[in-house]
């Protein structure tokens, strides 16, 4: 590595008079941090051939760099006429000038190795299982290629099992449904998601776009567990709406949810968004509900007092993004 340096006149005072060095060097050839160790060294020991010997350089080498810079600078650095070697008033005032680039060159190398240390290591991140492998991939593909020497390790758990991966320590990140902050754990908005109506194309129901909660009234219906918020949520607007539904089955994800409803088991009301592939795929059809009330608020989870590394904070701003 090197510098491109211009220095102005300076002035430094000795005990026999005050020398206007002219180091004009417009050293539009450059000065090499090799070199500035050199003339360092050699002032430390007093001796070209061990500065030499400590730069792992031979000694001619070494008086060969000492003499380009001399010229460069138009002076002298070094008394040779005097031993042990000591610096000129010119050398002196390199010297300090040289250390100065070195101190701030190492200060950079310390600083640039402290924030590859922090955009290292692991971050581990534990989500409900409907974030989706296909999203999921899209995120790790950016996390990679933005913290190539960080790992992003991923956990599907459900909705109540990320919230205890987070508060134990367990998980840096939680990704999960109808989490609300506490004393410990800081719920932070990532989005809302749409639910609708779940049907196979063999339902009578799945020539529409738009449908009334009111046309599920005694349909065979198949539920989340009882357990989960979600199903609370959803049987929260159903008995808003004044609409009763036969709960035929219950499954604790949404991936069997789904199964059941394209078997033609009955229908659902999941989130649009992890229905795509199988609406894509023409398994499923998806109707908006009427009216629009019913949102899965999916949020980012992490402990209040977490100490965040880069790629934490990375990634968070990744979700965020997404």
């Amino acid at each position: 590595m090197s510098f491109s340096i211009a220095i102005r006149i300076l002035s430094v005072k000795s005990n026999l008079n005050t020398v206007n060095i002219h180091i004009s060097y417009v050293m539009l050839g450059l000065v090499n941090l090799a070199n500035l160790r050199l003339i360092r060294d050699i002032a430390h020991y007093k001796s070209v051939s061990k500065a030499a010997h400590a730069n792992e350089v031979s000694q001619s080498a070494a008086s060969q760099a000492l003499q380009e810079l001399e010229r460069e600078l138009a002076t002298e650095l070094f008394d040779r006429t005097r031993r042990p070697l000591a610096p000129t008033p010119s050398g002196k005032l390199a010297l300090e000038f040289g250390r100065e680039v070195l101190r701030r060159y190492d200060d950079l190398q310390a600083d640039l190795a402290q924030l590859k240390q922090a955009a290292t290591g692991t971050v581990r991140l534990a989500a409900i299982y409907s974030v989706g492998l296909s999203e999921m991939s899209r995120l790790e593909e950016r996390f990679g290629r933005d913290f190539p020497e960080a790992e992003l390790q991923v956990s599907y758990l459900r909705p109540e099992r990320v919230w205890d991966a987070v508060a134990d320590d367990q998980a840096d990140v939680g990704l999960m449904s109808y989490a609300e902050s506490s004393r410990d754990i800081v719920a932070l908005p990532w989005r809302d998601e749409e639910m609708v109506v779940a049907v196979s194309p063999q339902h009578p129901l799945a020539h529409r776009r738009k449908i009334n909660i009111s046309a599920l009234e005694g349909e065979n219906f198949i539920g989340f567990d009882d357990d989960l918020p979600i199903q609370s949520h959803i049987d929260r607007y159903l008995r808003d709406h004044k609409v009763k539904v036969e709960t035929t089955l219950r499954f604790d994800n949404l991936q069997m949810i789904k199964e059941a409803v394209a078997h033609q088991a009955g229908i659902s009301i999941m989130p649009k968004r992890v229905m795509q592939q199988e609406v894509s795929q023409g398994r499923l059809v998806a109707l908006r509900l009427d009216p629009a009330e019913l949102y899965r608020p999916v949020r980012i989870v992490h402990r209040r007092r977490k100490a965040f590394t880069n790629a934490m904070s990375g990634f968070l701003d990744i979700l965020r993004a997404a």
